[in-house]
């Protein structure tokens, strides 16, 4: 791995920052998200048509810039620092990898140089709250998520006049960017139960039956709608086999574009955290106390030191996370198979874990050492702590981020493992318990007639039930 930046990547970079400091200051955002799009649509448009911004990581064939995902992981640390309200997330990082893996080459030509202009916003759709299980950032449930052919999540069934078209029905709550996209990518369950499958459609702004509102979200800087589909004329993306294999496609893809998108939502992560820290170190300079500048006090010292150190190791596993995706092929074609996929995977999943610990942390801090005006509504400082946890609902928990990058890697048995990527399982009756030990009800019995329920059990003296694996 080479860590040095290129110096179009640094040009990026240096080009994007100026930009943002120009257009994108505190006032601008809080304008920008009481919009009806819920972001500031001629600076959006500024940055694709000057900057390619959107099509930052998409083929040159379909007018992209033809970069990568560190390219657009530098950009996304850019646009993270000042909060910036855009749809480039749901439109750059989700929905355009989607079309670029799975459409047809006519769905291709049609939608990509548009996305690539900014002309199209595009989001993707996943039922029942379940984006990061359908990328595969944590365990994931066998494709329940988009229904599983019961009741819930959203169903597919082709037309009933025998084209080529499909209806929709269902509801999708928490959509980025939803409620504005001219195009959404809708995942639904095809086939019931006997041929049942999870396929991806594509909706347009404006169809019959459909309904979309917007939400009151944590974070008004990442607006997020409710679609409702009422028997919704929609369009397959790509081709339907009729069987399985179309499904594991689109489970291929999902998980591809969850690869890049860790690296990346870890990168924009690290860009409010390191703008939080930025803040608060400016604060505590000019803030007087007891005769003297309050950041000359030890204490305060101590606590920014450790920020630093998190957002800096935050930063340095991004980056890495960004370069394997790279490495392993995942931006924006698809394919996490073999030993590079399986290493940008779990270099994902990890990075965006310590970002968002790291976010976490800075955002606190900068609360607590503002004092009584870090609580209050006309501060900055409760933007950057409701993109942290707000951040954390949507893409998390940071437990189940490693979970799963430990499961990748093989860390954990079969006893070991919780089903779903969950904490330690059920007992079958309902109650948390262990993870299935051979008297089916989670405890370990000993030789010495300890059921390892006390904390003895191990031959140290310590708890042999619950072991510890850091990651």
């Amino acid at each position: 791995m080479d860590a040095a930046f290129t110096e179009e990547q640094d040009e990026i970079r240096r080009t994007l920052r100026t930009l943002l400091r120009e257009r994108c200051g505190p006032d601008e955002v809080r304008a920008a998200v009481q919009t009806a799009p819920g972001y500031d649509e001629a600076l959006w448009r500024r940055l694709a048509r000057t900057l390619g911004l959107p099509g930052l990581a998409l083929s040159t064939a379909y007018g992209g810039v033809g970069c990568g995902v560190t390219e657009l992981a530098l950009a996304c640390e850019e646009t993270g620092r000042v909060l910036l309200p855009s749809p480039l997330l749901a439109t750059a990082v989700f929905a355009a990898p989607l079309v670029a893996a799975l459409g047809t080459e006519a769905q291709r030509a049609e939608l990509l140089p548009r996305i690539a202009d900014g002309a199209l916003t595009a989001a993707l759709a996943v039922p029942g709250r379940a984006l990061p299980e359908a990328l595969g950032l944590v365990g994931a449930r066998d494709s329940a998520w988009a229904g599983g052919g019961r009741a819930g999540g959203v169903q597919a069934r082709p037309d009933r006049d025998g084209g080529t078209g499909w209806r929709l029905y269902g509801q999708v709550e928490q959509v980025p960017g939803g409620h504005s996209a001219e195009l959404l990518l809708v995942a639904a369950r095809a086939g019931g139960y006997t041929r049942g499958r999870t396929l991806l459609f594509l909706v347009r702004a404006g169809a019959d039956g459909l309904a979309r509102t917007r939400l009151t979200a944590l974070d008004a800087t990442r607006p997020q709608g409710r679609i409702e589909l009422r028997n919704v004329s929609a369009e397959l993306l790509g081709v339907d086999d009729g069987g399985s294999g179309s499904g594991e496609a689109v489970a291929e893809a999902l998980a591809a574009v969850g690869t890049a998108a860790g690296a990346v939502l870890a990168a924009e992560a690290v860009g409010a955290a390191d703008a939080a820290l930025t803040r608060t170190v400016e604060y505590v300079r000019a803030r007087e106390q007891f005769g003297r500048p309050i950041g000359s006090f030890q204490a305060v010292k101590h606590r920014l030191a450790g920020v630093y150190v998190a957002v800096q190791a935050a930063r340095s596993a991004a980056y890495y996370a960004a370069w394997a995706a790279t490495e392993g092929g995942t931006g924006g074609t698809g394919g996490t198979g073999g030993t590079g996929g399986t290493e940008a995977a779990v270099a994902g999943g990890l990075a965006l874990a310590q970002a968002l610990e790291a976010q976490r942390t800075a955002a606190s801090e900068a609360v607590q050492l503002h004092g009584g005006i870090g609580f209050t509504w006309e501060h900055d400082a409760h933007l950057y702590f409701k993109r942290a946890a707000s951040d954390e609902l949507l893409f998390g928990p940071v437990h189940r981020l490693r979970a799963r990058a430990a499961e990748r890697e093989g860390l954990f048995g079969a006893a070991d493992r919780a089903p779903y990527g969950g904490d330690e399982g059920s007992d079958g009756s309902g109650r948390s318990g262990g993870r299935g030990g051979p008297n089916g009800d989670g405890r370990h019995n000993e030789p010495d007639g300890r059921d390892g329920s006390d904390g003895r059990d191990g031959p140290d003296g310590r708890d042999g039930l619950r072991k510890a694996v850091t990651v």
